[in-house]
């Protein structure tokens, strides 16, 4: 959204390519009568990775599958395949996914007019997830085409924005982008198999972990810090050292470590740390996050910010919005811990007293809302941090944490100048709420 914040947590698994669930986890999952493993209402606190059954909120709350069968469908095929406005500026339109060859698409940030890896990133995972390889490999071919650097010290990592014919407007480096592409590739190789050159999916995204870890090995700067294990902002910019705790995404540092087990313990490390960030940057009341923090988790100000003025980088805003999801579906994933519960309850009573259905979306980290930074076009309750707070659901006991769900649920689909942002989290959200996040991995897993 800010152009420092470089705007910005997906997985589809058959139960085959999982460790068969347990009589004993499905007995307590309280199966959906008519489902399966994979329809499950899923309150599951063991973690998927383990017993794979994914939580569906949404079921939970009380929604019938094909309902929410039919409003996954439906939120995907008005952000990928509904109206593309006008050509002009496309303001009054729905789709944010557009064909630039047969062959080649990419995601437009719409109220930039410019493509950004983290969309990227974002929607070859919702292909992914949703069985719609055509719309990932053309995504894919754009990403790996318009916007992977082929050389030099950044070899591997993505230009972290372009314009909408692939020309690169900056080199610099958005690590989330790079994570969520490597993530969508590793699946893809798992759930569709490799094909050949750039459709060899597990090639390329052992290449782009690796480099995570590796490019200094030729002069260039790594994207994780190895005294912290956490990423840095934009390498390879080193003075701007921090982090973002959005792009903490240690449920993804798991599936990096199968990817490239040769930086195993690395990545062992970095979900430790990602998991430690997540926790110390949320305030302990609150539950808000910071957009930017430094390694230690405290928010990141500029020598000329104060802690009382509204600057995006120390208070929670769009970036900081994704962070409530990175926990949940880490919890989702690999088991519900007391922290996660416990930052989820607290973000939930906060917002309960803010009004569940009418908080507002930019807050100081103690609870006071912005009095500034609104964008005209977006509504003050934004869609994106809705669906992002209905994922609390997966490891919260708050006892009114089906409102949030609900208000997700009773929330329309994003269109026009804001739709980006806001609809790649609905979308995303959608994907988290109903149990289609999901991991596919090795046959040997």
């Amino acid at each position: 959204m800010k152009k420092l914040a470089k705007l910005g947590v997906a997985l589809a698994s058959a139960a085959a390519l999982l460790t068969s669930v347990s009589q004993t986890a499905l007995a307590a999952d309280n199966a959906v009568s008519g489902g399966g493993p994979s329809r499950t209402i899923g309150n599951n606190p063991g973690g998927a990775l383990h017993t794979g059954v994914y939580p569906d909120v949404f079921a939970r709350t009380g929604y019938s599958h094909p309902a929410i069968d039919a409003r996954v469908e439906g939120a995907y095929q008005q952000l990928f395949h509904g109206a593309p406005g006008t050509q002009a500026n496309r303001y009054d339109g729905q789709s944010i996914y557009y064909q630039l060859t047969p062959d080649m698409a990419y995601v437009e940030d719409i109220g930039n007019q410019d493509v950004r890896t983290e969309g990227m990133g974002y929607a070859m995972m919702i292909a992914l997830q949703l069985g719609h390889k055509q719309e990932f490999d053309a995504l894919w071919n754009f990403a790996k085409t318009k916007m992977q650097l082929q050389s030099g010290p950044e070899q591997y990592f993505f230009a972290w924005h372009t314009d909408t014919t692939g020309k690169v407007l900056s080199t610099g480096v958005a690590p989330d982008g790079d994570q969520w592409i490597a993530a969508a590739l590793y699946f893809a190789s798992n759930r569709w198999g490799d094909g050949t050159g750039i459709y060899d999916y597990g090639t390329e995204s052992e290449q782009i972990v690796h480099a995570m870890w590796h490019e200094s090995d030729h002069g260039g700067v790594d994207m994780f810090k190895r005294d912290s294990y956490l990423p840095l902002f934009t390498p390879p910019a080193t003075s701007l050292n921090y982090t973002d705790p959005s792009y903490a995404l240690p449920g993804f540092y798991k599936m990096f470590a199968m990817a490239d087990p040769s930086d195993k313990d690395l990545w062992d490390k970095a979900y430790t740390a990602g998991e430690n960030l997540l926790q110390k940057a949320a305030n302990p009341v609150t539950g808000l996050a910071p957009c930017y923090a430094n390694f230690d988790g405290t928010p990141y100000m500029r020598p000329s910010e104060t802690p009382t003025d509204n600057a995006y980088d120390h208070t929670f805003q769009e970036d900081a919005w994704r962070a409530i999801a990175n926990a949940n579906i880490d919890a989702a994933w690999t088991g519900v811990k007391p922290w996660q519960t416990q930052y989820s309850n607290n973000l939930e009573n906060f917002f309960e007293g803010q009004g569940v259905s009418t908080y507002v979306s930019r807050y100081h980290l103690d609870g006071t809302p912005l009095t500034s930074g609104q964008n005209a076009y977006e509504p003050a309750h934004a869609q994106g941090l809705v669906a992002m707070n209905s994922t609390s659901a997966i490891s919260a006991t708050d006892k009114d944490k089906k409102d949030f769900v609900r208000d997700f649920w009773n929330t329309p689909v994003p269109s026009g100048q804001a739709r980006y942002y806001d609809g790649m989290l609905y979308m995303l959200g959608m994907l988290y709420d109903s149990g289609n996040f999901r991991m596919w991995l090795p046959q040997s897993h």
